[in-house]
């Protein structure tokens, strides 16, 4: 019966190349884009694009932190972070009026919890 480390040498090289023959059967066949110029690819963000934040801050658990656009600017995405030892993000959602987003958590343990709010705007 073959020693742990010889089974466990021989996984990794079984898994080494197959790798490398997935690779090389991927790079075979892939083919090349032509690389579109900065000015193309700005041009792909919506009009008006920004991304705005709220930074860390500590909140009572639940409480909601709004962040809202500027200006006559909708919502297109957004998201947050909580912060802090068992800290969990409850809810990351669209204002009711698509002109913010709202985020909140929770700590186990604590009475507050650290969050931070993200937007992602256009006009």
């Amino acid at each position: 019966m073959p020693s742990m480390r010889t089974t466990a040498l021989a996984l990794a090289a079984t898994a080494a190349a197959t790798g490398l023959v997935t690779t090389g059967a991927a790079s075979a066949q892939s083919t090349h884009a032509p690389a579109r110029p900065a000015a193309a690819k700005a041009a792909a963000l919506p009009p008006g694009y920004q991304l705005i934040g709220l930074p860390n801050a500590n909140v009572p658990n639940f409480q909601r932190r709004v962040i809202y656009c500027p200006g006559t600017k909708h919502v297109l995405g957004g998201g947050g972070e909580a912060r802090g030892n068992g800290a969990i993000l409850v809810g990351s959602f669209p204002t009711d009026d698509a002109r913010g987003w709202i985020v909140l958590g929770r700590q186990i343990g604590y009475n507050d919890v650290g969050i931070s709010a993200y937007a992602i705007c256009a006009d």
